[in-house]
């Protein structure tokens, strides 16, 4: 599939100097969106994965039909204080400060094979933030899955040999 024609390029957002990648355009259109899952789920099916992690909120978009399309369950990985039950949170930085991600307790065992999705790898921080929740709750990251990466901007070598799959790489 070529998802670059589903892909709305954005200058100076969301500020002066930025070209931003827009990909919900692929939501007007449910054939390529169902496509796009498909091939998706074909990139990953290999990695052996029991969960995924979707970080939120585009994440969430795209991972939730692609847990149903895999088979497995979706934790949601949020921002600090939006989940009710106990959690584990990591902090990250980012270039204007820090953020925090969290998720649930008890939707994590030991013995989960994590695969960590996410719409966009541009910096890897979100990405990196991830993989440490798992490992914080004693699971293994299976890998990293994304629809597109930027890899001008480096973000694969924050995952320290994660694999990493990528639909497109820009």
């Amino acid at each position: 599939m070529d998802i670059e024609k589903h892909i709305a390029v954005v200058k100076d957002f969301p500020k002066k100097g930025i070209i931003f990648k827009d990909i919900s355009p692929i939501f007007l259109n449910p054939n390529a969106f169902s496509q796009l899952i498909d091939e998706l789920a074909a990139s990953v099916r290999d990695l052996g994965a029991t969960k995924i992690f979707a970080a939120e909120a585009r994440g969430f978009l795209f991972g939730a039909p692609l847990s149903i399309k895999l088979g497995l369950p979706l934790v949601p990985v949020r921002k600090k204080g939006k989940l009710p039950r106990e959690t584990v949170e990591v902090s990250y930085g980012l270039e204007y400060g820090t953020d925090t991600l969290c998720v649930h307790c008890q939707d994590v065992q030991p013995q989960d094979k994590i695969l960590i999705f996410d719409d966009i790898l541009a910096t890897g921080g979100t990405a990196k933030a991830m993989c440490s929740l798992a490992e914080k709750l004693g699971a293994e990251v299976a890998g990293c899955a994304f629809i597109m990466e930027l890899s001008f901007l480096k973000g694969r070598e924050r995952l320290n040999g994660v694999e990493v799959r990528s639909m497109l790489i820009e």
